[in-house]
C-alpha cells in the first residue's frame, strides 16, 4: 500500500487524476473502473481539463462504473449514468458504447449482474479502479456485512446510506432502496486501485479501514490485501492515521 497525503481536496483530486491520466497515456486501451459520489468530482474535472488542454485521449478507453440504483433509468438526474455523463463522459472523446454502467431498469437485475461481470472478463478485467468510501466504510454499494460478496450483485441499501444519499434527492423517500453493485472479486482483481477519501468526517473510518482488522463489517478494509493500491487522502481524512514516512509516496514512485 502506498499513501499520498494531499494538503486539501483540490490537491487530492489533482493527484488522483494524474495517476489515471498516466495510466491512459501508458496504455491507450485501458479499462477503467469508476466511482460516483462527491469525492471523485474534482478528479473528473481535472481529467476533462487535461483532455481539453493537454490532449489526453479517451478514444480507446473502456469504463465500468461500480454501481447503479435499481429503478432509475439513465436519463434520471440522480442515476449514476447521468452523473457520469454530467461530470466526465459528455466532455471527452469517449465512445458512449464503451462507457458501461449497470442498467437500473433491467427486467432481470440478477441477469444484468451476470452480464456485467462477463463483459468485464471479456475485456480482460479492470486495469485501474478508482474507489471512494462511504461513511460506514462501504465501497460502491457493498455495505457492511458478514461476508465479502464476490460477484456483481443486488444489494439492499442501509438506512445510513439512504440518509447520506438523500441530499441528492428531494427527501429520503425518493432514494431507491436497492442497487446493483460490483462485487469484491472484480474490485480486488483490478491491476491497480486508487482509493480516494476526503474530509474530517471520514478520518476515523479511514484509520480503521487502513490500519485496523480486515473485516466485511468494514468493507474498505479488504483493500489492505490488494497487491497495488494507492491511497490518496487530504490532510483532514488522514488526520487520525499513524503514518510512517516510508508509506508516503513521492511523485517518481507512482509508476515503477
Amino acid at each position: 500500500m502506498r499513501i499520498i497525503v494531499a494538503k486539501d481536496y483540490a490537491e487530492m483530486s489533482k493527484r488522483a487524476a494524474d495517476i489515471i491520466a498516466s495510466q491512459i497515456r501508458i496504455n491507450a486501451h485501458t479499462v477503467l473502473g469508476l466511482a460516483t459520489g462527491s469525492t471523485p468530482v474534482g478528479a473528473y474535472e481535472e481529467l476533462v481539463r487535461q483532455y481539453n488542454e493537454e490532449g489526453l485521449n479517451f478514444g480507446n478507453v473502456d469504463t465500468f462504473n461500480l454501481d447503479e440504483y435499481i429503478g432509475l433509468g439513465a436519463d434520471h438526474p440522480q442515476s449514476y449514468r447521468y452523473f457520469m455523463d454530467e461530470h466526465l463522459l459528455s466532455h471527452i472523446n469517449m465512445d458512449a458504447d464503451r462507457a458501461h454502467v449497470p442498467d437500473g431498469l433491467a427486467q432481470n437485475p440478477e441477469q444484468e449482474c451476470e452480464e456485467y461481470d462477463r463483459l468485464i472478463r471479456d475485456l480482460g478485467g479492470v486495469d485501474l479502479q478508482l474507489l471512494g468510501m462511504g461513511g460506514n466504510g462501504h465501497i460502491g454499494f457493498n455495505e457492511p456485512n458478514d461476508i465479502y460478496t464476490a460477484e456483481t450483485h443486488v444489494v439492499n441499501l442501509t438506512e445510513s446510506t439512504i440518509k447520506a444519499n438523500s441530499i441528492y434527492f428531494n427527501n429520503e423517500n425518493e432514494v431507491p432502496r436497492q442497487a446493483i453493485t460490483m462485487g469484491f472479486r472484480t474490485i480486488m482483481q483490478a491491476k491497480k486501485v486508487i482509493f480516494v477519501v476526503s474530509g474530517k468526517a471520514k478520518s476515523k473510518v479511514v484509520k480503521e479501514a487502513l490500519e485496523g482488522p480486515i473485516t466485511p463489517k468494514l468493507p474498505a478494509s479488504i483493500l489492505q490485501l490488494h497487491h497495488d493500491v494507492i491511497v490518496v487522502l487530504d490532510q483532514d481524512a488522514a488526520s487520525e492515521m499513524k503514518l510512517k514516512d516510508n508509506f508516503i509516496m513521492t511523485d517518481d514512485q507512482l509508476f515503477r
